[in-house]
């Protein structure tokens, strides 16, 4: 399958979550799952503060027009309700790769099964659908709790990007990074569904 030039969009679903194209009739429900928590006051992640919210939006659908980004709403499957948000980022056709990011839940569905199933259906989408062959991952270097849910995935930390992005606080992270090779992904896959098939 040829990697797609352009993505276009697409809902995927598993229970327990949705995800759908990132759009401005999500800005209340966005603005509510950041509130949950007020993670917005987090050093280390980007989630948009209340007054930021149609902002953020409007950031994502420009990337999105641009072709780099595409993001998501991530729903509960069963109440609609926006739990928060993850994209598909730095898209290169011509590499056939792609990163995972600019994800946050609302703190009440933090250490759940949302995100390892937001997880399976991005990389099934991008390996089994897209025809990708390499997912990436970035983190601030002190966002330990990312690094933990990444590695958890089964990527591989690559190495880290010293000085590399500016955080909301005005100081300069270090970004680690991580990837899973196509290659990787069946073993990754089967991984994936016994955690999220296994008794709570």
């Amino acid at each position: 399958m040829a990697f797609p030039a352009r993505f276009e969009p697409v809902v995927l679903w598993r229970d327990p979550v949705r995800l759908e194209p990132l759009g401005l009739e999500h800005e209340a429900g966005l603005g509510a799952a950041a509130a949950d928590g007020e993670l917005w006051k987090l050093r280390v992640t980007s989630v948009p503060a209340p007054h930021e919210t149609r902002a953020y939006i409007e950031t994502a659908l420009a990337a999105r027009e641009a072709g780099h980004r595409f993001a998501f709403a991530v729903l509960d499957a069963i109440t609609n309700q926006v739990i928060g948000s993850t994209s598909f980022h730095d898209i290169v056709p011509a590499l056939d790769r792609l990163e995972i990011g600019y994800t946050w839940y609302a703190l009440s569905r933090q250490r759940s099964a949302v995100n390892t199933t937001a997880k399976w259906l991005m990389m099934s989408h991008a390996f089994d659908t897209l025809g990708a062959k390499l997912v990436g991952w970035r983190t601030d270097n002190y966002n330990f709790a990312s690094q933990r849910a990444i590695e958890r995935l089964g990527a591989r930390k690559d190495g880290v990007l010293r000085h590399h992005a500016p955080r909301r606080d005005g100081t300069v992270r270090d970004t680690v990074m991580y990837s899973l090779a196509a290659g990787e992904w069946p073993e990754v896959k089967a991984h994936l569904e016994y955690l999220l098939h296994k008794p709570r």
